[in-house]
């Protein structure tokens, strides 16, 4: 495989430096994208740094795109190893990205984004004109189970979309060529965040940990049953730990908004929470570590858990609907209510369903990534790759491109708008006040979307 060169002198090295054969930039933003991201990029670049084929050293770059969802240090340490010191993870605007990736001469960038940013960042390292470009990798956290079409149309042009599972990538392939696209950059592989020992019970520990999510059930009523029959369970069984596991603190956000957190909602509960109830933040991992029984309306923490055959159940007692996400579970023998539960029920995983869902639970985990491997390393081979394709184009949908690129500050070319050029910090005061005013605006907009959304949307229901 021929080293893949700079399209610009770096000027942080010099002569004398060797430079890393293979440079991976991750692009993020969002702390559970992030962590995808990061982890995807470790795993596609897994023969480089370092296996009986032959060790290339490689250096990833960790970039956090500018928004509402931009993790905090806190959540950064939280999402546990993904081999990159958070330290050195930078905050960047969409134009500070594709300078990057203009000046810096990244051989692989993972785009770790929502459909609109991937195809955002698409077009404008389209519009770079680099004469060697990265090779360009997306896809998905977890589980697809909305948005199907507009998500991946979003994705198209990227070198390689991956598919969690056998059933995902099946689906991938199907929108693509339904709507006449190249779908062979749809690549199966994994679920990204599976890991840890098999599940075995401990006498003694009697565990029952509920997955929560930001956005899924949306309503306070929906959030405050759920919530409410978790105490009960807890009450139920004075000797089992109940664990409410969060995704993020009250202030913060994750890649769904989460308008009423669980948090405040306990605050309210009548006769306060038992002393065998608890709320829980931290890795997922570790979490499961001591998980007897995992619950949840449709996280994808369930497949993390039955990876590793934790006994684990799914909710069926705010229906069975598509925007909780839990249709997705249809045939998985997994759907229960809490009333089952309460009663001492487990459900157990249909032998059928569970393979196509890629959770390898079956131990070929350590291989899922393989093909997609070998693809960023036959693209890497490549002498020079076309300029990105995407299916969306100022021709094909000019009704609906030029708004997501111009979110992103770039016009329908995929070039920066007018005063969108990335800014030049001329002293740490003024990069100072910078940060500053950027923090007091994003928390402004967390204190609207948790505090005074809410109320307008009551108000508007008298």
């Amino acid at each position: 495989m021929p080293p893949r060169t700079s399209n610009t002198a770096d000027p942080a090295r010099t002569p004398a430096e060797p430079r890393p054969e293979l440079r991976v930039a991750v692009l993020a933003d969002s702390d559970t994208r992030w962590k995808w991201g990061a982890l995807t990029a470790r795993r596609l670049t897994a023969a480089a740094d370092g296996d009986e084929r032959g060790a290339r050293p490689v250096e990833v770059s960790g970039l956090l795109l500018r928004g509402r969802a931009t993790p905090t240090p806190r959540q950064l340490a939280e999402v546990g190893e993904v081999g990159i010191d958070a330290g050195r993870v930078r905050e960047v605007t969409a134009i500070e990205f594709l300078h990057a990736v203009r000046d810096e001469g990244y051989d692989v960038v993972v785009l770790a984004l929502v459909g609109g940013g991937v195809q955002a960042m698409l077009h404008g390292l389209a519009a770079l004109h680099l004469t060697r470009r990265p090779v360009i990798v997306t896809g998905y956290v977890g589980v697809v189970y909305e948005k199907l079409a507009d998500g991946l149309l979003l994705r198209h042009g990227a070198d390689v979309v991956l598919a969690n599972s056998a059933h995902d990538a099946e689906r991938f392939r199907a929108v693509y060529e339904g709507v006449g696209a190249d779908a062979s950059a749809v690549t199966e592989a994994a679920l990204p965040f599976l890991g840890g020992a098999p599940y075995r019970p401990e006498e003694g520990r009697d565990t029952v940990v509920f997955a929560a999510q930001p956005s899924v059930p949306a309503s306070r009523a929906d959030r405050a049953y759920l919530l409410r029959r978790l105490v009960e369970h807890a009450r139920l069984h004075p000797r089992r730990e109940v664990l409410l596991k969060l995704r993020s603190r009250p202030g913060e956000h994750t890649t769904h908004i989460e308008e009423l957190p669980y948090q405040k909602l306990a605050q309210k509960v009548p006769g306060g929470l038992p002393p065998n109830f608890h709320l829980v933040y931290g890795h997922m991992g570790e979490i499961l570590d001591r998980t007897d029984l995992l619950v949840t309306v449709s996280s994808t923490a369930a497949l993390e858990s039955l990876h590793r055959r934790i006994p684990t159940a799914i909710l069926t007692d705010l229906g069975v609907r598509e925007p909780l996400g839990n249709h997705h579970f249809v045939g998985s023998g997994l759907l229960t209510s809490w009333d089952r539960l309460d009663g001492g029920y487990r459900p157990r995983p249909d032998g059928e369903w569970l393979p196509g869902q890629g959770v390898a639970a079956d131990g070929s985990y350590g291989t899922a990534y393989d093909t997609a491997r070998a693809k960023v390393t036959s693209l890497l081979g490549e002498e020079r790759l076309p300029p990105p394709a995407p299916y969306y184009t100022p021709a094909t949908a000019p009704g609906y491109l030029p708004s997501i690129l111009a979110r992103h500050h770039l016009a329908p070319d995929g070039t920066p708008l007018p005063g969108a050029a990335a800014p030049q910090e001329t002293g740490r005061v003024r990069g100072a006040v910078r940060e500053t005013v950027r923090n007091a605006a994003r928390g402004a907009y967390r204190h609207g979307v948790q505090r005074v959304a809410p109320v307008i949307r009551r108000m508007g229901e008298l």
